[in-house]
């Protein structure tokens, strides 16, 4: 039996009880409080504007908003006019944005005004230069934030003409299988991957998700993360919208904030990355109120947990999922300790995990290997490379995470590393060879690897090593990190530290000895610690 899909479920909030607030909204100097009928409103004025520009029946739309009730609305819309969202994080630049806009050809493309004092409008300006399929480049004005203030640079359409569109509207109501999602995941290959899902499968990942963890109506989703991150997007806006529960949003991350969506708006649920437990949990007056918090992108570290279980009050759990398979893991708050913290949880119902050799067979419990998951909330293609999506899938239908894990005797599932280069920092994957292809680039390396180095907050940042042409002069961090940014690289990408070495380790066959770099890199910093303690 298929799960309910999560449109329906919002238009069953909708019916029954129009007056449950739908979305809280901290970004502004007040709160935005709206209800699922006003959300609903919203989101057809905004609707009827996209039928206007034209926008097609599973047609991406693009938009590079921040979490709010202006992204939440623009997701309705987008569903209602039977399209695509595709939702870009804020923090991407020129050459990001335009890869994203050519490859999801959008004919739609929406950004703020200006956000955390960074002016979008020269960005879209010099973006559509790249990108000639745009036709329709809208720019939201952050003030006034009030929705009863703002048209949104008139993206809200009248309400005339909201009730006009309606007919329209009901006639492309999206069906289980139209695409309900396209995300880009930072690419190990230089070039990102589209990901694809549906209605059905996202409703089955937040079915499967809402009754593991008994998530209800009384509950209220927090949600840090951006909301153009699956964890924002899934595991915040929509588990609220699945269980017709309020979602607190805020767009800029802020301590402060978070103590105002737990102990003023009462939210009882997160899923974020941990730097976000960290920092509430570490802050000067930690906020109560919280039930659960699933920490996401590593494994708890013991310390932190059970710091973060004091100072909250509340179940800390972790878990591991991606944007291609949606969550496979979680801890559930009754486990043992000993199992709750170091692991990535124990496979949610209806799904299954394994660890195999590189020739397919199935490991033993406690052994290293690759790991791959099949699941209801799949994935269905990675958009325009059908050939990467078949290559990721087993004949019996598993996917290859490409992650390295062990799974012990009792179920419970750590990831050890992976088998591509990539750097997770606090929950964002960066794009290495990307970043290492571009310093290449620079006219003073020769040689260039970037690896993740240990980070107590974020879990893991970037490290670059290079190694200089023949009489280029010292090369500093600031150098490195200008030369990116004049190439459009997003700063979210950026190393963040150098290391400059007189050649690469290499094996035999000429490949970059990685683990030789991180391993280097470890020790330098334990010794650093070590000289600031002593």
């Amino acid at each position: 039996m298929s799960a309910p899909l999560f449109l329906d479920q919002f238009e069953t909030t909708l019916r029954d009880h129009p007056e449950q607030i739908a979305v809280i909204d901290l970004s502004g100097d007040e709160p935005v409080m709206l209800t699922y009928a006003e959300l609903d409103r919203l989101a057809a004025r905004i609707a009827a504007r996209l039928l206007q520009l034209d926008v097609k029946p599973g047609e991406a739309v693009a938009y590079q908003l921040p979490s709010g009730w202006p992204f939440v609305a623009l997701t309705l819309a987008i569903w209602k006019v039977g399209a695509t969202p595709c939702p870009l994080l804020p923090q991407l630049r020129e050459r990001e944005v335009a890869f994203i806009l050519n490859s999801s050809e959008s004919r739609v493309f929406i950004a703020p005004d200006v956000f955390r004092r960074f002016d979008y409008r020269p960005l879209v300006e010099s973006i559509l230069k790249e990108a000639p399929r745009v036709e329709h480049a809208l720019i939201l004005p952050t003030s006034p934030y009030d929705p009863l203030s703002s048209d949104l640079g008139g993206l809200l359409a009248p309400e005339a003409d909201a009730e006009a569109a309606k007919e329209a509207l009901s006639a492309r109501k999206p069906g289980p299988d139209s695409h309900s999602q396209l995300l880009y995941t930072s690419g190990t290959t230089g070039e990102p991957k589209g990901v694809l899902h549906t209605h059905r499968t996202l409703s089955e990942a937040l079915l499967i998700h809402t009754r593991t963890l008994g998530l209800t109506s009384k509950d209220r989703i927090w949600v840090p993360s951006p909301t153009a991150h699956q964890t924002g997007f899934l595991y915040g806006m929509l588990v609220s919208f699945y269980i017709g529960a309020p979602g607190i949003y805020h767009a800029i991350w802020d301590v402060d904030k978070a103590r105002a969506a737990i102990e003023e708006h009462g939210a009882t649920f997160v899923q974020a990355a941990m730097p976000f437990l960290s920092d509430i949990t570490r802050a000067d007056r930690p906020p109560k109120g919280l039930r659960l918090f699933i920490a996401t992108g590593a494994a708890i570290p013991r310390q932190l947990a059970q710091e973060a279980r004091e100072r909250l009050q509340c179940a800390v759990v972790g878990a591991w999922g991606s944007t291609e398979s949606c969550l496979v893991t979680v801890g559930r708050p009754s486990d043992p300790p000993e199992k709750l913290w170091g692991t990535d949880g124990r496979v949610l119902d209806g799904m299954q995990i394994r660890v195999v050799d590189d020739e397919g067979r199935e490991l033993p419990p406690g052994t290293e290997g690759n790991f791959q998951v099949k699941t209801p909330a799949m994935f269905v293609t990675y958009l325009h490379h059908p050939e990467w999506y078949e290559a990721a899938m087993t004949p019996d239908g598993f996917f290859d995470t490409g992650d390295l894990a062990v799974i012990d005797e009792d179920g419970y599932l750590r990831i050890t590393g992976r088998k591509k280069d990539v750097v997770n920092r606090g929950g964002e994957k960066i794009p290495v060879v990307e970043i290492e292809d571009l310093l290449y680039q620079h006219p003073d390396i020769a040689d260039a690897a970037v690896v993740a180095m240990p980070d107590e907050r974020l879990g893991e940042r970037a490290c670059a090593y290079v190694v200089l042409k023949p009489g280029a002069k010292r090369l500093e961090l600031c150098d490195i990190t200008d030369f990116l940014g004049e190439r459009g690289m997003a700063k979210i990408y950026w190393p963040e530290r150098l290391e400059i070495i007189d050649e690469m380790p290499r094996t035999a066959s000429g490949k970059i000895q990685k683990y030789v770099l991180r391993q280097d890199i470890q020790q330098k910093l334990e010794r650093e610690r070590a000289e600031k303690t002593g």
